[in-house]
């Protein structure tokens, strides 16, 4: 039990993003007894050529105990995997464009929800789109049926990328590449177009996914600074990168389960102003588990606000204020809170870098038909 729980605790800054973290990874939800008060080495960014669509379109880690020192983090696939920019040039040179259409023509929510189910995917088993099989092996439903993942959302987005480019180009692009695509557009849109990077591609689809293995990689958002850390170096991220990830809380919202402890505990530097304002968002006399927004700054806006909302104890998470509790992690919270254009670059290496986590080839993987099933099926 104490492995699970600290195997739980790993990851807990890509568990909400763009969708609500699930009311299973925290305490119950929050109600009063009074009316409360009112990879590869980072490519180099580019700017990307002007938008203009031709048609508007619709074996796991071993969880990590306390008492014992974390692994050490693994390789970062290097070029051999096989990821390159502009990978699909020659075979589907719309593979890209498609995406991005299918990304801008979702709401704002949608877009958040896809880098989440970026972080979700890659994360479990690497960026092999096992996050997006309904069936796999007969004997135990999939990752998608993990707690972790019953929030997530944008899959509608991968089925109507996936459908138009298997129309217009046969079935030559895998779902782990649009989901990595999706993740990238989605940060394109929702920081006005500012932040754009090339991302990789070259990854197959994975041909394994099971419900067990996604609660010790996607756990709860109340680990500490040194779970954070040892996490995200399993996978082959270092601190500076953690942080820069965590950047992602500046977008989505989330169950306010999710942080209730923050609301009743003592203890909590949680600014006293939100506090307020939260235990009143959160109330409910139906047992009801409200959201929130996770900034309540600029909600659907990427930027490096995240940073400026930690400093001021205005974070809703464990893990977010945890931030603070390191000398390394604290001097990074306040360089991307003083300098946006540092945090952005950070973030698209960042971005870049997670999604070569274990990547598939075609000795172990496939090019999927449907990013819901595997080929076999």
């Amino acid at each position: 039990m104490a492995k699970l729980t600290a195997a739980l605790t790993v990851l807990a800054l890509v568990a909400c993003v763009g969708r609500p973290c699930q009311a299973g990874y925290g305490p119950p939800p929050y109600t009063p007894t009074t009316p409360s008060p009112p990879p590869p080495a980072p490519v180099t960014p580019s700017t990307p050529t002007p938008y203009s669509p031709s048609t508007a379109s619709p074996p796991p880690p071993t969880p990590i105990a306390l008492s014992s020192p974390p692994p050490p983090p693994p390789t970062p696939s290097s070029p051999a995997s096989g990821l390159a920019v502009g990978y699909y040039q020659k075979t589907c040179y719309r593979a890209e464009d498609i995406v991005r259409e299918a990304v801008r023509d979702a709401s704002k929510g949608i877009m958040a929800g896809l880098i989440r189910l970026f972080f979700h995917d890659c994360f479990v088993r690497g960026c092999d789109a096992s996050v997006l099989l309904d069936t796999a092996d007969p004997n135990s439903a999939t990752e998608k049926f993990g707690i972790p993942n019953l929030s997530l959302r944008g899959f509608e987005v991968i089925d109507a990328a996936k459908a138009r480019i298997e129309k217009e180009c046969g079935n030559v692009v895998s779902c782990a590449d649009i989901v990595a695509f999706a993740g990238r557009d989605a940060t394109y849109f929702l920081s006005n177009k500012k932040v754009y990077f090339d991302m990789p591609a070259g990854r197959y689809d994975g041909l394994v996914s099971l419900i067990n293995e996604t609660l010790p990689n996607l756990p709860p958002p109340f680990a500490t600074v040194e779970q954070l850390k040892a996490g995200f170096a399993f996978k082959g991220l270092n601190t500076d990168e953690m942080v820069t990830l965590s950047g992602a809380h500046t977008i989505g919202i989330s169950h306010c389960s999710s942080f209730s402890d923050r609301l009743t505990s003592n203890s909590s530097d949680m600014d006293p102003s939100l506090k307020s304002t939260l235990q009143e968002q959160c109330q409910s006399n139906s047992g009801t588990d409200n959201t929130v927004v996770q900034d309540n700054k600029t909600p659907d806006k990427l930027d490096n606000k995240y940073y400026k909302n930690v400093l001021s104890h205005e974070v809703l998470f464990t893990s977010d204020a945890a931030l603070m509790m390191a000398t390394d992690t604290s001097d990074a919270v306040r360089a991307n809170a003083k300098d946006t254009n540092l945090w952005e670059e950070k973030f698209k290496a960042a971005m870049v870098k997670m999604g070569a986590i274990d990547i598939k080839t075609v000795a172990n993987g496939e090019i999927r038909r449907s990013c819901r099933i595997l080929n076999t099926n």
